[in-house]
């Protein structure tokens, strides 16, 4: 991939992290997190989607994040079998010496991003993109279980697949589909188990008064839940909800337990309940929602009073 570092430098001297389409570099946002922002630069020829991750202070965490990045899309791809779109890490000092680092994969259409396409299609053909995440996530399972030294985790949401070769003019899931998975930039991987990542640099786009009891009280459980697929299949469903296909998490929730116990009965999952599901959603939504206001108004703080620059995006309204 070409990547253009001096434009990504003007991008950074010239970006409103409230306002950041409105940069002297055009920008199209395609997507962001709790501390990145995903987008692309208008025109650019190559189609790429950079994701900015504005967390590190010194070499050695950007060493450290670079290593455990590579290694997990490594894992992924070589010894697990999944299908990951081009990528690559680039990191500079900006003006202010900085540290400014972005993952970079080669677009994925929007179109055939699951999210997208659970709108597009049937039922029945939903039901069959479910199996088809669930099979993908059971290589990473099936991996860690037969590894001594290396456990893998997942962010198994079905916003992180897309199908392969997806006819927008037809759209059609079918029972041999391809996925693609491309959410790899927080990377869940242990050796010897002990996290190749340094997760608690997460915690930078949370006020610096609540760093202390996330890291206490969520970090480490936040964490481990991606190392659960049981977790992980709860947080799969739940998606539904904020996807406003409500109607279909009874049936989806038949289907993980039909594929754990049949297709999965040597992980002796518990079958999940709507009940659980429901709950778990709404936690996550309303923790969600606080979290994005106490940001705001750290944002607030930081740009208004104290007239410093803001380094995270944060995202507006979400519908859920």
């Amino acid at each position: 991939m070409k990547i253009d570092i001096d434009l990504l430098k003007e991008f950074e001297r010239t970006i409103d992290t409230k306002q950041p389409e409105k940069g002297e570099v055009p920008i199209k946002i395609l997507g962001y997190g709790e501390i990145s922002l995903v987008f692309e630069i208008v025109g650019d020829p190559e189609h790429l989607a950079y994701k900015r991750i504005p967390i590190f202070d010194n070499e050695e965490q950007v060493e450290r994040f670079i290593g455990a990045y590579n290694e997990y899309c490594r894992i992924l791809k070589e010894d697990v079998g999944y299908n990951l779109p081009e990528h690559d890490v680039v990191w500079f000092r900006d003006d202010k010496e900085n540290i400014q680092l972005y993952c970079v994969q080669k677009k994925v259409s929007s179109d055939s991003v699951c999210n997208n396409v659970i709108h597009q299609v049937s039922d029945k053909e939903v039901e069959t993109l479910l199996l088809l995440a669930m099979r993908e996530m059971k290589k990473v399972w099936s991996y860690s279980k037969n590894n001594e030294v290396i456990e893998l985790g997942l962010d198994g949401q079905i916003s992180n697949f897309a199908i392969i070769n997806y006819d927008i003019n037809n759209p059609k899931v079918f029972e041999d589909s391809k996925l693609l998975y491309f959410d790899t930039s927080t990377p869940f991987l242990r050796i010897n188990g002990e996290e190749a990542m340094d997760f608690v640099l997460l915690l930078k786009s949370a006020p610096r008064f609540l760093r202390g009891i996330l890291k206490a009280v969520y970090l480490e459980e936040t964490v481990n839940r991606y190392y659960d697929w049981r977790k992980v299949s709860i947080d799969l469903v739940a998606n539904f909800f904020k996807e406003q296909r409500e109607e279909l998490v009874p049936r989806l929730i038949e289907i993980i337990n039909d594929f754990f116990k049949e297709e999965a009965s040597e992980f002796e999952i518990l079958p999940l309940n709507f009940e659980e599901i429901e709950k778990y959603y709404k936690s996550d939504a309303s923790m969600w929602s606080l979290f994005q206001k106490v940001r705001k108004f750290d944002r607030f703080i930081k740009t208004k009073i104290l007239r410093k620059q803001y380094p995270f995006y944060l995202p507006g309204k979400i519908e859920r």
